[in-house]
């Protein structure tokens, strides 16, 4: 049930932040977003930063257990006559894929977002979720077909 995700988001980001902010007015190539992940009863939960993007602005979608979480962060519009002193807030598309497990219900998948931050509730199939098994007794039949 435990996801990864892709193997070089670390990398990625740690290459971002030794080439530094891009150009003011320029578009760069954000880093992966952060994400966490909580196991929490019977449902799976993970929450994706997305600060300054528009609800309208993320598509998810899930294919074979790959779950892909894709957004755009645009510039703010502030007219033509804005010129920008400092741009250091990553602007794009951002991509996030994690790999889940068998053990949850891709089918039922709920999203809901609210400040900036967009958060997957992913249901536990009922055949993973853990349950008790009952161990009988033998009776006197049983036990003479065991001895012999």
């Amino acid at each position: 049930m435990l996801m990864r995700s892709e193997p070089f988001t670390e990398v990625h980001r740690i290459a971002q932040q030794l080439l530094g902010a891009t150009a003011a007015g320029t578009w760069s190539h954000p880093a992966a977003m952060p994400v966490d992940a909580y196991r929490s009863g019977d449902e799976f939960v993970i929450a994706f930063d997305l600060p300054g993007v528009g609800q309208d602005a993320i598509d998810v979608d899930v294919e074979r257990n790959v779950l892909t979480v894709r957004c755009e962060r645009r510039p703010v519009d502030l007219g033509d006559e804005a010129q920008a002193v400092l741009s250091e807030r990553p602007l794009g598309v951002f991509s996030r894929q994690l790999f889940l497990g068998d053990a949850l219900d891709t089918d039922n998948i709920q999203a809901s977002y609210h400040n900036g931050v967009l958060v997957l509730r992913i249901p536990v199939r009922e055949r993973a979720k853990p349950r008790k098994i009952t161990v009988a007794g033998l009776s006197g039949t049983d036990q003479k077909v065991l001895n012999s």
